[in-house]
């Protein structure tokens, strides 16, 4: 008897982790399945895959097949049973999952046993009859780029997307489907909106697959954000600093008066309580202050500067380089 590599069926390496199979396995199905696929041979693709899913996707059976892959496969591609092996996980005594495709090979039989189940769906092959597994649909993914304006107000935005689905002659084809779309104020960047059943169509009569659409945000010219906080550097004049000042600040969708400190140095940081995005717990608005200078200076003004410098020759703000 030939020995069956179901690892070499899905396409997968030996150490693949049961998400791995089960993505290749869902994608493998979908392509051969009797309802949709135009391939050659594509029940007999079809069998082998759901075959070679139920034994991979349960660690102990799994584990069972791979003992028995290391000590039953021979090199010339056949399979013997180890002496004085017996099944240790009742596999063929249990149920079978929708994957379960006309009938088991002699190869699964003969490792397992009891892969026929008294002939209900699982015992008929696809040449006898049309085949009734029911597959819920794909998920699919998106991502909408959104101005922060929107993000923090809400907003609704039409999103499109393609889907995987199946034309007149059963070929898989893309479709695009185009939805509007209500984004709640305050979304965040990296989260998802979950619209059920809007991805791509289940097969059999199945459910449909889900649409996640990950929200983010476009390039702004005066804020970043960071987590529910919103940032903003915000330039102010070397008296500004000196002698503090009430200066206009924006918000994102407003604005308001901020108090700078007497003696404020460049780059210190002002919290705006509850300015961030809004949601359960609203984030703040940190302003970042940032000394600019004028780019030219009357003779007067650098006139002030000297005497400045000089009244305040006492002051080294270099002291702590050690110069």
């Amino acid at each position: 008897m030939d020995f069956k590599d179901y690892y070499a069926v899905l396409g997968v390496s030996e150490s693949a982790s049961p998400e791995e199979i089960k993505k290749v396995y869902r994608k493998l199905a979908r392509k051969y399945h009797p309802d949709v696929s135009k391939e050659e041979n594509a029940g007999d693709k079809f069998k082998d895959v759901g075959e070679a899913y139920e034994v991979l996707k349960d660690p102990e059976k799994r584990a069972e097949y791979d003992e028995l892959k290391k000590y039953g496969a021979r090199k010339d591609g056949s399979f013997q049973r180890p002496p004085g092996w017996k099944s240790a996980s009742g596999f063929g005594g249990g149920g079978y999952t929708e994957a379960d495709a006309g009938q088991f090979s002699d190869f699964f039989e003969e490792i397992f046993g009891g892969g026929r189940r008294g002939g209900a769906g699982f015992g008929a092959g696809f040449g006898s009859q049309r085949h009734t597994m029911r597959m819920r649909g794909e998920d699919v993914n998106a991502r909408l780029a959104l101005p922060l304006e929107e993000a923090f107000q809400g907003c609704e935005r039409q999103v499109s997307f393609n889907v995987q689905e199946a034309d007149a002659q059963g070929r898989a084809v893309p479709r695009q489907k185009t939805l509007k779309v209500k984004i709640p104020a305050g979304m965040k960047e990296g989260q998802h909106i979950r619209l059920k059943g809007q991805g791509a169509p289940g097969v059999g009569g199945a459910e449909s697959g889900d649409l996640f659409i990950e929200v983010e945000y476009a390039p702004h010219p005066n804020f970043t954000v960071d987590g529910s906080d919103i940032l903003i550097t915000v330039p102010i004049t070397p008296w500004e600093a000196a002698l503090g000042a009430s200066i206009t600040v924006p918000t994102v969708g407003s604005k308001v008066t901020l108090k700078v400190p007497k003696g404020t140095s460049s780059g210190r940081k002002l919290r705006l309580k509850g300015k961030g995005l809004p949601g359960k717990k609203p984030g703040d608005q940190l302003v970042v202050l940032q000394i600019v200078m004028p780019e030219q200076h009357s003779e007067d003004s650098e006139a002030l500067y000297r005497e400045l410098a000089e009244a305040e020759k006492a002051f080294n703000p270099r002291s702590k380089l050690l110069v």
